[in-house]
């Protein structure tokens, strides 16, 4: 993330802003899941890296909801906007049945609702849950598709040429929630 003359980058949370909004998530979902829980699927890479914190927050606290990961790559319908930048095909891994459970799909931001239409489809080929939530740490709004999330940890106002930038540390040198803005 350098910034060069023409681009600026705001912090908008730091690492203990970015704790906050897990606990949030996994004390919002413990309310409103109980004992009887969720199965939890977090979208590669990010998605997955965000629903791992709340999985381990949810554990501190006693409970225990089963969690997979799920690859989009292949589900996406904006790889004409990829050129050759194409993304890297990780591995789907959902150990236990979708038909007829709840299951709460996670991501790092919600944009455009593209990333979960996808996530949709791909979740499809493992069953048929009953329910499907969504949580994500940052709503960013500028939706495409008629997708909002259920749980949200910030909701940040931007401009649609904006970037919101998620960075963890399990994934990238720093961590924080970034605004990116190309003048």
């Amino acid at each position: 993330m350098s910034e060069t003359p023409d681009v600026t980058t705001e912090e908008v949370l730091d690492s203990d802003g970015v704790q906050a909004g897990v606990e949030e998530l996994a004390l919002t979902i413990r309310e409103r899941c109980g004992a009887s829980g969720a199965a939890i699927v977090g979208i590669h890479t990010r998605g997955v890296t965000l629903a791992r914190r709340v999985v381990a927050k949810l554990r501190e606290w006693g409970v225990d909801y089963p969690m997979g990961t799920l690859d989009i790559s292949l589900y996406r319908d904006d790889f004409d906007n990829h050129g050759q930048d194409f993304p890297k095909l990780e591995s789907s891994d959902i150990p236990f049945t979708l038909d007829g459970s709840r299951v709460i799909l996670f991501d790092e931001v919600i944009f455009t609702g593209r990333t979960i239409r996808a996530a949709l489809d791909g979740l499809m080929d493992y069953g048929r849950p009953a329910k499907i939530e969504l949580a994500v740490l940052v709503d960013r709004g500028h939706r495409e598709l008629p997708i909002q999330p259920d749980y949200t940890g910030i909701t940040v106002e931007t401009r649609r040429e904006q970037y919101v930038k998620v960075r963890f540390r399990e994934n990238d040198d720093r961590e924080g929630v970034f605004l990116i803005t190309e003048k």
